[in-house]
């Protein structure tokens, strides 16, 4: 997991292209999402972190988002739910 505050861009973009991050999250909400999702791209940078895959975000505590991953986020409903 990456800390957007402690990346600098060049690092983030290097990153990106090299496929070491994938995703991103919200440290706060404990969501993560895709790269281009718009609710992510509205986050403060503080509160955002980068994962290399949807592993290492659930792994930390992460749940998908309601928007970019709708399919996910409705299995993690019902698992929690279950």
């Amino acid at each position: 997991m990456w800390v957007h505050s402690k990346l600098t861009s060049i690092d983030r973009k290097k990153f990106i292209a090299q496929g070491k991050i994938q995703f991103g999250g919200n440290v706060w909400l404990k969501i993560y999402g895709t790269l281009s999702c718009a609710s992510g791209k509205r986050m403060k940078k503080q509160n955002r972190v980068f994962f290399k895959n949807e592993m290492e975000a659930t792994r930390h505590g992460f749940r998908p988002c309601g928007h970019c991953l709708r399919e996910k986020y409705l299995q993690w409903i019902e698992q929690e739910s279950g």
